[in-house]
């Protein structure tokens, strides 16, 4: 049966001289991969246009539950970005950002308040002037919210370290050397009281933003050890310097 529900674009890889094999974050049913027929040819319904880095989808398919691959009939373009494909420092920031989200999103089940907050996160990313360069690190602050590993701020005030392995803030250095010093530790605990509205208080340093973005990537690796190498990173510091 034919049915319908929204996308957010991840990753692709080429099947064919004219087809794909795309995974995508769907709000009905969470990743899942999709075979797209003819999508390079002239004559095809589905535009290759559509799948670029977490362009947001209206997409039709046929589900079938425990299958590896789906079907897809069509993919529209739900929201038409503005500025992320003209701007270097957004669209260096989705690049990055994608790369992330195809390697830790891996649940075939919904969630809705997951799918919902990458769809406004990127709607406001295109939407906004301010804040932009420090943008990728708060996007990856609040996703462990929904990915089940959200530091606790249990002690934040009176700890002058950060333990990566049990995501708590304590005052004596850990007998390990995943933890970030007492610097660092001040620079992350900003990020708790951002939102929206206040992203562009975050007023980083490229140098500040470096050591925030550094242990923010050493955290989700020490939890998702698929994560490996992120190709995107060199490009995304040379374009926020």
């Amino acid at each position: 049966m034919l049915e319908k529900t929204r996308g957010i674009f991840l990753h692709a890889i080429k099947y064919s001289e004219t087809s794909l094999i795309a995974a995508i974050y769907t709000e009905a049913y969470g990743r899942q991969s999709f075979m797209i027929n003819g999508v390079r040819s002239k004559n095809s319904t589905v535009k290759a246009s559509a799948f670029q880095p977490l362009y947001l989808l209206d997409l039709e398919l046929y589900y079938r539950a425990g299958h590896d691959i789906q079907r897809l009939k069509n993919a529209r373009i739900a929201y038409p970005y503005s500025s992320i494909p003209f701007d270097i420092r957004k669209s260096s920031q989705v690049f990055f950002l994608a790369e992330i989200l195809f390697k830790c999103l891996r649940e075939e089940e919904p969630n809705p308040e997951l799918f919902d907050f990458i769809f406004h996160s990127l709607n406001f990313l295109d939407l906004t002037e301010s804040g932009v360069s420090n943008f990728h690190i708060w996007f990856l602050f609040k996703l462990t919210r929904f990915l089940g590993i959200s530091p606790s701020q249990d002690n934040l005030q009176i700890s002058n370290f950060f333990d990566m392995q049990s995501a708590l803030f304590v005052s004596h250095e850990p007998m390990h050397n995943q933890f970030t010093d007492k610097h660092a530790t001040v620079l992350f605990s900003r990020l708790f009281d951002v939102d929206f509205s206040s992203l562009e208080t975050l007023d980083y340093s490229h140098r500040e933003r470096n050591i925030v973005l550094e242990k923010l990537l050493e955290f989700y690796k020490i939890h998702f050890d698929n994560l490996g190498e992120i190709k995107s990173l060199a490009v995304l510091k040379e374009v926020l310097r």
